[in-house]
């Protein structure tokens, strides 16, 4: 056996919702993709297109993503967090998102908010984490779908929408 082996820190999976303890400091960071809702992507890529066209006929043209790049998804940070307890038993915990650099120092006492994650066999998810030592609350925020297709396509989808109701409205009466 190798000695590395021999004095490898045992982490463990927390199954509360509350962990307290101390930051122990922070592992490699990766990104990981959000999933983007198929069907929901489709509608609002169409409802986008037909205001595009109407957009393209009165000459107020715009560059358009392809259907293919919308359908990736953004990526976000992923940053596997170590936390150890008063016992001195160590947590591992994955915080998706930013925080700021000056969030957490090694050491200080902080008490996270978690939930488990779909995949079972990742640790949990850390949603809000108060940093007891300097009594601030902190949240990581990560991009959704909404901010991956953005404000431009979303209201070139609205239009579109309100087009075909209209249309669809008109030609039904």
């Amino acid at each position: 056996m190798d000695e590395v082996e021999l004095y490898r820190e045992q982490v463990l999976r927390h199954v509360s919702p509350v962990i307290t303890g101390r930051f122990a400091g922070y592992q490699t960071s990766y990104t990981r993709e959000v999933k983007v809702g198929q069907p929901l992507l489709v509608l609002v890529y169409l409802a986008a297109g037909v205001a595009q066209m109407l957009g393209s006929l009165l000459r107020m043209g715009g560059a358009r993503r392809s259907f293919k790049e919308l359908k990736k998804g953004p990526e976000f940070l992923v940053t596997p967090l170590r936390v150890r307890d008063d016992l001195g038993q160590t947590y591992e915990v994955e915080m998706h998102g930013h925080l700021p650099q000056s969030a957490l120092h090694r050491g200080d006492l902080i008490q996270l908010t978690t939930r488990p994650q779909k995949d079972v066999r990742l640790p949990v998810r850390l949603i809000q984490v108060v940093n007891l030592t300097t009594m601030q609350p902190l949240t990581p925020r990560i991009p959704t779908m909404w901010s991956h297709l953005g404000p431009a396509l979303l209201l070139q989808a609205m239009i579109g929408f309100l087009v075909v109701a209209t249309v669809a409205a008109a030609w039904l009466s």
